[in-house]
């Protein structure tokens, strides 16, 4: 009997004690947010209330899933060849001749971002790449056909036209920064996606020099640096798209106070969100809008608001770019100067609705979800239009070989020259016709485009083994060469 009264006092003083404690840790925990908002955020001292604590507990504890894009993937997967493609026609050209053997290129294929070697790539796309023997050790050339040097004009003349363009997105970029410069190291991995020319530093940069300038970082290594402050520039993509909305006129002052602006959420087809996570974005939506471009020195680094700057500075990046995607990679060098978290990456994972992230292609990517519709670009740089025409070239080598030279030709008014048509959707207006004629509906071919291209060819599949076998003769020649020299 005594136990048992034991028991039940015991029972009947943590009923009292546990309430007393939670409501105390309650009263405590709502003074401290009280007071950060009173100190942060005019949003958070006016709505001190107990809905924003929870808020607060659950910015941090919530978890969204992530879903595998298969559009998003295959044009990462393009794109990644483009890349590829363009970057050894620069390495071509810059070759006493034009033509080099595919010994000079056969070790960058991490560089050029390839899962497969470099001689099988190059072999894949006979329209972009013409092979020949060599003068010695009957090692395979090559140069590039006449119809990318043709591209490549037409490439180097829509550049210069536009390289007042490229300057405003340099001068956005580093005025995001803090010193409001940033090392020519890091500025290099940009190259492709801000459509800067290879050797910007010598023929860009010195023809503006009222707006961008070479100077020698503190560890001695060449930067640029930004001159002078540009007001006109210091307005976000959200900004100047809330204001278009309006008919009005984008000025920089109209936007020096924080205001809230929300984010454009395009989630995957099926995302179903909990009710709870619906709650708790549309409270995160209504948070003050802090410029990418605005000094946020005076923000708590663990607060909502500075979580959505962070937001807000990725979202303008991929503005920035005209593919509006970059490797996450790059973000990692623009950390200290931007005042990103250490962890950046659970930013994209929390707001699947604005941000993709994407493992395709043995790298991490992120793409901005509101700049595609239906697989498409809604504004096309004109610089995109001309990377699709070397995607097109690149097709018909593919399913045409060394023929597809001709059909190019055939059909060379057919170009996809103009980045407003919206007909063209990856040469498919071009190939239509020889796709009913092999029967390859627009679900087929979008498998032909992600997967192996040599695992759709059967010419492709027979030469593996003889790539394989060149490979090492030419390692093999480059290791006799170097003993001679030696």
């Amino acid at each position: 009997m005594s136990i048992n009264r034991t028991i039940r006092f015991a029972t009947t003083g943590l009923q009292h004690f546990i309430p007393n404690c939670c409501n105390a840790w309650k009263r405590q925990s709502a003074m401290e947010l009280e007071n950060m908002g009173s100190r942060f955020s005019p949003f958070l001292q006016v709505n001190c209330s107990s809905f924003d604590y929870t808020q607060k507990r659950f910015l941090q504890t919530v978890r969204l899933k992530w879903m595998k894009n298969r559009g998003f993937d295959h044009i990462i997967n393009k794109e990644t060849d483009i890349r590829a493609v363009c970057m050894l026609k620069d390495i071509i050209k810059k070759h006493p001749g034009q033509s080099l053997p595919v010994s000079n290129v056969s070790k960058r294929q991490k560089e050029l971002g390839l899962t497969i070697p470099v001689l099988r790539f190059m072999r894949r796309f006979p329209t972009i790449f013409k092979e020949f023997v060599g003068p010695k050790y009957n090692v395979p050339w090559f140069r590039l056909t006449q119809e990318v040097v043709d591209v490549d004009q037409e490439e180097q003349r829509i550049s210069k036209e536009q390289e007042m363009d490229s300057v405003i997105r340099l001068c956005k970029l580093l005025m995001m920064t803090q010193s409001k410069k940033l090392s020519l190291q890091s500025l290099n991995l940009w190259k492709w996606d801000l459509g800067l020319p290879d050797d910007y530093a010598q023929t860009l940069i010195p023809k503006y020099p009222d707006y961008l300038s070479i100077v020698k970082m503190p560890d001695n290594f060449p930067g640029l640096k930004l001159v002078s402050w540009k007001d006109e520039f210091a307005i976000s993509a959200l900004q100047r798209r809330a204001e278009s909305k309006e008919n009005e006129d984008i000025s920089y002052g109209k936007f020096k106070k924080e205001v809230p602006l929300a984010y454009e959420m395009n989630y995957p087809r099926g995302y179903g969100l909990m009710n709870k996570v619906k709650a708790w974005m549309d409270e995160w939506q209504k948070l003050p809008y802090i410029s990418p471009y605005e000094d946020v020195s005076h923000l708590d680094p663990e607060s909502d608001l500075m979580e959505k700057r962070v937001v807000a500075v990725f979202h303008e990046l991929l503005n920035l770019t005209i593919h509006k995607r970059t490797e996450r990679n790059n973000f990692r060098l623009l950390r200290e100067e931007m005042i990103l978290p250490h962890r950046f990456t659970r930013i994209f994972t929390r707001y699947p609705g604005i941000f993709y992230l994407s493992l395709k292609c043995s790298m991490t990517s992120v793409t901005l979800r509101e700049a595609y519709k239906s697989g498409q670009l809604i504004e096309k740089h004109p610089l995109v239009a001309i990377r699709e025409k070397y995607f097109y070239m690149m097709r018909m080598g593919i399913l045409y070989r060394k023929a597809g030279t001709d059909r190019i030709n055939s059909v060379k008014d057919r170009y996809p020259c103009k980045p407003e048509d919206s007909r063209y959707h990856d040469g498919r207006e071009q190939l239509s016709v020889e796709n009913a004629s092999m029967n390859i509906s627009d679900s087929d071919e979008s498998i032909y485009s992600e997967n192996d291209y040599s695992e759709n060819y059967d010419e492709e599949i027979s030469q593996e083994d003889d790539d394989m076998e060149l490979e090492r003769r030419v390692s093999a020649s480059g290791r006799q060469s170097s003993k001679k020299h030696s």
